[in-house]
């Protein structure tokens, strides 16, 4: 299935087949009088007279040949709602037999100010679908005829929204596929690609790793016969020597958990541990399609996390990139492995004006906070506070969770410099922050979300299907927009 959107500033006329009107929260008509015939005009207010009416969006039969969808804007709504409803209305019109409709946009309440913009993004954005491996594809297409004079977007708000969208879907077809086809040698070669996107891209395999020191890093990939990567990736914006915002991604390919084997039931979903990084390369695609006047950097680990004999063990104590040790004492708390080399990395590489670092890591964090909100870990509170507003702004939304040296003893190992699980109980997404933060060597400012319960949806949400939600690409544009542009 596809969306085709058109513009044009004459009317259809009253006899359009399929017409999307709106009006305002309580579904008032008397502006619409100039886009209805008196009969369905008349009809329509007996509808609205007899129905208790409690939802967005409401259709109206008028005959076999032609269907009006009349659309509410609520008072005070935020750009969020908008997106919503468009969205909405891509759930009513998906699984219907029509496939044109026709928008009047004149019929937009004139303080809606880039309503449209918003209503076909979050549109698009709900009609993602991974058909990759259907033998039979769906090959409709829904056409979106937009007349009248009134919120088009402008062009620069075009190419905003598309390159959002574009690089929202592209994360979510990288968690997407499958264990077999998106190893670390495929994602590091899909990566490559983005150089045609004007993005500098540097693949550090194996070999360089070792020279480097990355051993956290490696040894959660020793168990596969598939390469372990690090792969860096610059949007440079601004042709100046600021340092760059960085952005750092966890990119387990797929996780049995290592010799601490998970739970066979549901084991195929850690397709999904890569979230992270697909948010990530998400971001600096659409940062590069919309040409943002910024500099960049994302930064990932892919590595996968098998069982074989020569995999890493518990018990085993490896050095990191930073210099300190860690004893790994249970090989499926792999993530902050690889996250622990990327982040000094990062910051002895770049040194960046801050560094936020994306991962499914902890399945405490939706203990705690279920699939509503990720979960933020700061040093900062100027960072945390642009984060959380961000995620406000396009609902992708975080709450803080407490970082204290106190908890540090908790990873303190009798061993090594650190262990990686606490296992006196408690504190699990904490702790495993705690050790993250470990890893900042020279007080740069820096967040950690753990996206553990928003990056894949079983059930579906407000702008996705059910699978993969890209959460975290819209996110940290809206923090590059917002405060950094």
């Amino acid at each position: 299935m596809s969306i085709k959107i058109s513009y044009s500033k004459q009317s259809t006329g009253k006899s359009s087949s399929n017409l999307v009107l709106f009006s305002n929260d309580k579904f008032s008509t008397s502006g619409l009088k100039k886009y209805l015939s008196n009969p369905e005009l008349t009809y329509i207010n007996d509808i609205l007279k007899t129905s208790d009416v409690k939802k967005n969006l409401l259709v109206f039969e008028l005959s076999s040949k032609k269907k009006i969808i009349l659309i509410s804007i609520k008072n005070n709504s935020k750009n969020f709602d908008y997106e919503n409803l468009g969205a909405e209305f891509f759930g009513s019109i998906n699984y219907g037999k029509n496939s044109e409709y026709f928008l009047n946009s004149d019929s937009v309440i004139n303080n809606q100010e880039n309503f449209l913009g918003h209503f076909l993004h979050g549109l698009k954005l709900k009609s993602y679908e991974f058909t990759k491996y259907k033998t039979k594809k769906e090959t409709r297409i829904i056409s979106i005829n937009i007349f009248g004079k009134k919120n088009k977007p402008s062009t620069q708000n075009q190419l905003k929204f598309k390159a959002l969208e574009e690089g929202t879907f592209y994360a979510r077809d990288l968690v997407s596929e499958p264990g077999n086809v998106l190893h670390p040698d495929e994602y590091a070669r899909r990566l490559s690609s983005l150089k045609k996107d004007g993005l500098k891209v540097n693949i550090y395999d194996k070999a360089k790793l070792k020279k480097l020191g990355m051993n956290a890093l490696l040894g959660v990939g020793m168990g596969s016969v598939r390469g372990s990567y690090l792969v860096t990736i610059e949007w440079n914006g601004i042709k100046n020597n600021s340092k760059p915002l960085a952005f750092v991604g966890k990119g387990v390919t797929f996780d049995t958990g290592g010799y601490s084997l998970k739970p066979a039931r549901f084991m195929e979903d850690m397709t999904y541990d890569m979230a992270g990084s697909a948010a990530v390369v998400g971001l600096m695609k659409s940062l590069a399609l919309r040409k943002a006047k910024i500099n960049a950097v994302g930064v990932v680990g892919l590595v996968e996390n098998m069982v074989s004999g020569i995999a890493q063990r518990p018990g085993d104590i490896v050095k990191s990139y930073s210099g300190k040790t860690i004893e790994v004492l249970n090989t499926d708390a792999e993530g902050r492995l690889v996250l622990a080399d990327a982040i000094t990395f990062t910051e002895r590489k770049f040194k960046p004006r801050f560094i936020v670092d994306l991962a499914t890591l902890t399945g405490a964090i939706i203990v705690c906070l279920g699939s509503e909100y990720a979960g933020l870990f700061s040093n900062d509170d100027k960072l945390s506070n642009q984060l959380f507003k961000a995620g406000e702004t396009v609902e992708e939304k975080l709450w803080r969770m407490p970082l204290h040296k106190n908890y540090d003893k908790l990873m303190n190992s009798k061993n090594a410099d650190m262990q990686n699980i606490n296992y006196v109980g408690g504190a699990g997404s904490t702790t495993a922050a705690q050790f993250l933060q470990r890893f900042i060597l020279n007080k740069t400012p820096w967040a950690h979300l753990d996206i553990a319960g928003m990056a894949f949806s079983k059930y579906g949400g407000a702008l996705n299907s059910r699978g993969a939600t890209g959460f975290g690409v819209r996110l940290l544009n809206q923090l590059i927009e917002e405060n950094y542009e």
